[in-house]
């Protein structure tokens, strides 16, 4: 860079991003996986045909008729879910289809090797990274629908042990930060999987932002309780993605797709409502929970509406022994928002914790800004007015305090 573009990368301190993620290398499972489970563990296939969706996932139906393509498909529990653009955008013409299949070697290699990461994370002003599995899907959904829990448990601890020793390990430590699944159909497994995976350095772990929506009891239940007491213990934060909950907001069987994706934060919206709501914050005074991907300008209206519903309806609003203050009292040190170029949200920042919202950059997926993540950074300065504070916090600070960093040399 020249002139003007070196004084605003200097003035901006290196990002961490709180919201990235990693396509995991075609041999994982077959490398991490007990012998005794590698045949029947997930694996690549590079198959000709189209790629169907559903409700809830994206599917491959092999086929030579006109139109197939081919794709790098995994292959695992009798079914086939194939990588699509938009999961590996980056790097790539923005006007090709999100939802056109993929083979690896058409991928950034930084989508899923460690040192390209890196190089890419650097051309980017980007110093540390977190990021969310692809073929796991954001929470781990892949193995939660699994007939086998057994594989599926050992898959989880699997992707786990790779995601900490080999994906964050080496030259990655203290840059690429592990985040890592919990096997969703127990809670007492998962509170294990929380504590083995904090002993080897870990995180975080990704959660759902509606287990209702993929048939598992909600967060207004105390069944999650073991959970929620282990990431306490073990200063784990939770992790909510937009889309972890198997759902995508359609307002109609002929509405053009652009109306879906303008409505991704729906979901994060609920979540909020519902961890509000649900009494946990209340039972677990030192949880944090990181509301990923879904930006934040809707926010301030959502809680503001959340305080009116819980103060004029008392007595019936379900609230009752739950909560001991307003709900909005309670996303102070429990609730993160994340954005990744949210000039609304930016505007709207004095309604919220200012040291709980922090900056994404989302690599390699088609919202991400990549490589030009300072240029979005300078942006939000010109149009929100930023001080060198609150720019600061954003991009750097709340993140290193949120998930702890300074364990990772980061200061």
């Amino acid at each position: 860079m020249h002139g003007r573009d070196t004084d605003i990368v200097m003035s901006i301190p290196r990002l961490i991003s709180v919201d990235d993620h990693v396509v995991e290398p075609p041999d994982l499972w077959e490398r991490w996986l007990p012998a005794k489970h590698r045949a029947d563990g997930p694996r690549v296939e590079r198959q000709k045909g189209h790629v169907r969706f559903s409700a809830r996932r994206q599917y491959f139906r092999p086929s030579d008729d006109h139109g197939a393509v081919w794709a790098d498909i995994w292959v695992y529990d009798g079914a086939g879910m194939p990588l699509v653009g938009g999961l590996a955008s980056a790097g790539t013409d923005r006007g090709a289809a999100d939802n056109a299949p993929m083979l690896y070697d058409e991928m950034r290699p930084g989508t899923h090797q460690q040192a390209a990461r890196l190089e890419d994370m650097d051309a980017n002003h980007t110093e540390a990274s977190l990021c969310f599995p692809t073929v796991p899907r954001f929470c781990g959904q892949t193995f939660l629908e699994a007939s086998d829990k057994d594989l599926a448990l050992a898959c989880v601890e699997a992707y786990n042990n790779w995601m900490i020793e080999e994906w964050c390990g080496g030259v990655g430590s203290g840059r690429l930060l592990p985040m890592t699944l919990v096997p969703l159909w127990d809670a007492t497994l998962a509170a294990a999987e929380v504590r083995r995976c904090a002993a080897k350095g870990n995180t975080s772990i990704a959660f759902s932002e509606s287990p209702p929506a993929l048939d598992l009891p909600s967060i207004h239940s105390d069944y999650w309780d073991p959970l929620w007491a282990a990431c306490v213990d073990t200063e784990t934060n939770v992790n909510c993605h937009v889309g972890s909950s198997s759902t995508f907001p359609i307002t109609g069987p002929d509405s053009p797709m652009v109306t879906s994706l303008s409505l991704l934060h729906e979901g994060t919206q609920r979540a909020l409502v519902d961890w509000l709501c649900s009494g946990v914050f209340e039972r677990f005074d030192e949880l944090r929970v990181v509301l990923s991907e879904g930006q934040i300008g809707w926010m301030p209206y959502a809680i503001e509406r959340l305080d009116a519903a819980w103060a004029k309806h008392r007595g019936y609003s379900g609230l009752e022994g739950r909560l001991t203050k307003p709900p909005s009292e309670y996303v102070d040190g429990h609730l993160y928002g994340c954005l990744v170029d949210d000039f609304v949200g930016m505007e709207m920042r004095h309604h919220l914790p200012m040291h709980q919202l922090m900056f994404e950059v989302d690599y390699p997926h088609g919202d991400s800004n990549w490589p030009n993540s300072v240029a979005v950074v300078e942006r939000l300065i010109q149009r929100t007015e930023l001080t060198p504070e609150e720019v600061r916090m954003i991009v750097r600070d709340n993140a290193i305090a949120c998930y702890r960093l300074e364990r990772f040399g980061i200061s």
